[in-house]
């Protein structure tokens, strides 16, 4: 190993194990608005110096670095923490010094200690240290520490700062023509609010094919009245960046909109990147499609699903730069038109390259956006798209539904948390699972209520309101009369929704269930019963959950010495108004409590008057 080529000598400060980072540093942490972020580090030295740490941090672009102490905790271990008070990127890194004054101090009192008499040579040192002539043991003590020599720093982190919503927020997705299009959604808003939703998800709102079309059930034949599949984007009326007409004007869309945020609510929209045969952009650039080598064009295909009615682009196409910014530019017209939400189809069929590139494109202008994954794949890809700059996944939450399955999720939800926010569905149009076909509303109830509690960010597709469960046939996940092939007559008026009003209130009135992190499982020494803890603050929520949707079950809810809750406490339950003669309050106590509950049902305590 040859020498260093450094006039200096290399620094001997060691700066290790910074946290948090993600593969190295090369992908940012996620944060929302508001959020402390802590660091943490090992920094340590050869010899007996004493050393000064601090966490300096900035918005990216900025000039001026803030600094947060961090504070030794013994053992080389040091902590502190920064808040992070506006949307976008940040950077920080960690950075140590001697502090040569307090190193003194500390030698010279240890001698002084010892009864060690002659200190001439020690009080010269302190002296020139100190810059003055003479200096006395009592003068050398009470001089000031902090100065800052050999002063190290680690390597520049990223902290990636979403607004609140991208942590926290309730869904409702709906198909907008089985409301009336976009003026009956907007008659619908002030109901949703009421509900307690924050975000209103449609589905690909642009004019559909007429070649290939589907009909009722996903039939290869469409009627004369069948209004075909939403995700068959683009007719001779448009693209994706046209309105289908039969939902109304953009003018409309432009009035649903601004009236969603007076009422506190987003309008998400799909972005699915797929064309119908009769999309503008087969005639105008051919070459972004992919052909099979007798000339034809290969539709859209997830066997055993087929998709007749939809191709795919190319993005290995030699106008892939073309195509790219193409893309790109369809979302910068929606941001434009007051868009700052999109849940993404299948992103995890596309080049992480090119979400990478198009993600800082759009949010280095409008860091509000927020980008939803529908990503059902392998954990590797899911987690990328999270760094990369996803705001939020779907998750298979949707199949894990025994004790063990959920115990297992959660557990990899927490492994992932620096990079990857759930939202979790208990259902979509595509995903009805058989949990809630075989179990009725007491299933719909159970998913419900984890949906809400486990995850900050939740939602539901409409008509699980009205538990909506009628398989196309046995086995299958799709619907009967699926929604995505032809217009229901829908009406916000489930028998679930005073479920639905009661936890998104306790969702915003507890800040225990606006995080992901803060759980604990609980034992109940019954597999059909579900149970744990969420704290922030002084704010603590147990959640005990009957998974059977069948019979009561009985049990106990196992709250550890570790919870460092008091012998005895009162705990209550903040859905018993919505439950006709449920008492609301008992005393628990540290270890085990009684439970029984009907089958599906829940409680959902929170603990004193926290």
């Amino acid at each position: 190993m040859s020498l260093p080529k450094t006039i200096q000598p290399p620094p001997r400060i060691q700066i290790q194990r910074v946290t948090p980072q993600v593969d190295c540093g090369r992908y940012p942490v996620k944060r929302t608005v508001g959020d402390g972020v802590g660091v943490t580090a090992k920094i340590f030295r050869d010899g007996h110096e004493l050393l000064g740490a601090a966490v300096r941090y900035r918005p990216l672009g900025a000039t001026r670095w803030f600094e947060a102490p961090l504070t030794s905790l013994g053992n080389d271990e040091w902590a502190g923490s920064f808040d992070v008070d506006q949307v976008g990127t940040w950077c920080f890194r960690v950075e140590a010094w001697v502090d040569r004054v307090a190193s003194f101090q500390y030698e010279l009192r240890r001698k002084v200690e010892a009864g060690q008499k002659d200190l001439a040579g020690e009080l010269s040192e302190g002296a020139v240290l100190l810059g003055v002539e003479r200096l006395t043991v009592e003068a050398a003590l009470a001089a000031p520490p902090g100065d800052r020599t050999e002063k190290t720093w680690s390597p520049t982190y990223g902290v990636d700062v979403d607004r609140v919503l991208a942590r926290f927020g309730s869904w409702y997705e709906l198909f907008p023509r089985s409301w009336g299009g976009f003026d009956g959604v907007r008659a619908l808003l002030p109901q949703l609010a009421e509900l307690g939703f924050d975000v209103v998800y449609l589905p690909p709102i642009h004019p559909i094919g007429h070649s290939s079309r589907k009909g009722r059930n996903n039939a290869l034949t469409a009627g004369p009245k069948d209004p075909g599949s939403p995700w068959a984007i683009g007719s001779e009326e448009g693209g994706h960046d046209a309105i289908a007409p039969e939902l109304g004007t953009l003018a409309q869309f432009e009035k649903l909109s601004a009236a969603a945020k007076k009422h506190g609510i987003e309008i998400a929209l799909d972005f699915a990147i797929q064309c119908s045969p009769d999309h503008p952009w087969l005639k105008e650039h051919p070459e972004w499609f992919n052909r099979r080598p007798d000339g034809t064009l290969k539709y859209a295909e997830n066997p055993p699903k087929r998709y007749q009615d939809i191709y795919n682009v190319n993005f290995d196409s030699d106008d892939w730069k073309g195509l790219w910014e193409a893309l790109r530019d369809v979302v910068l017209v929606w941001v434009k038109r007051g868009v700052t939400v999109f849940r993404v189809d299948n992103p995890h069929t596309k080049p992480v390259a090119f979400w990478e590139w198009l993600i800082d494109e759009v949010r280095r202008e409008h860091p509000e956006v927020i980008f939803l994954a529908e990503a059902f794949t392998r954990p590797a890809m899911m987690t990328t798209l999270g760094k990369i700059g996803f705001g939020q996944s779907y998750t298979y939450f949707t199949w894990k539904n025994t004790r063990w399955e959920l115990l297992e999720f959660i557990a990899q939800l927490l492994e992932w948390k620096e990079t990857y926010r759930p939202n979790l569905f208990p259902n979509t149009p595509d995903i009805l699972h058989e949990y809630l076909v075989a179990g009725g509303r007491p299933a719909f109830e159970a998913r419900l209520v984890l949906a809400s509690t486990l995850s900050p960010s939740y939602g539901i597709y409409s008509g699980y309101e009205h538990f909506e469960n009628v398989p196309a046939k046995p086995g299958s996940e799709e619907y009967l009369d699926s929604e995505k092939y032809e217009i229901k007559k829908r009406a916000l008026d489930g028998p679930l929704l005073p479920l639905v009003a009661a936890l998104n209130r306790v969702r915003r009135d507890n800040a225990a269930l606006q995080y992901l992190d803060n759980l604990t499982f609980l034992e109940t020494e019954n597999e059909r019963l579900f149970a744990y803890l969420k704290r922030t603050g002084d704010n603590t929520i147990v959640v005990v959950v009957n998974l059977d949707p069948f019979a009561v079950q009985e049990g106990v809810c196992i709250l550890p010495v570790s919870t460092g809750l008091p012998p005895a406490y009162r705990v209550h339950d903040l859905l018993a108004g919505d439950k006709a003669g449920s008492a609301a309050d008992w005393t628990w106590h540290i270890g085990r409590n009684y439970v029984r509950l009907a089958p599906g049902q829940s409680h959902l305590l929170r603990i004193g008057g926290s």
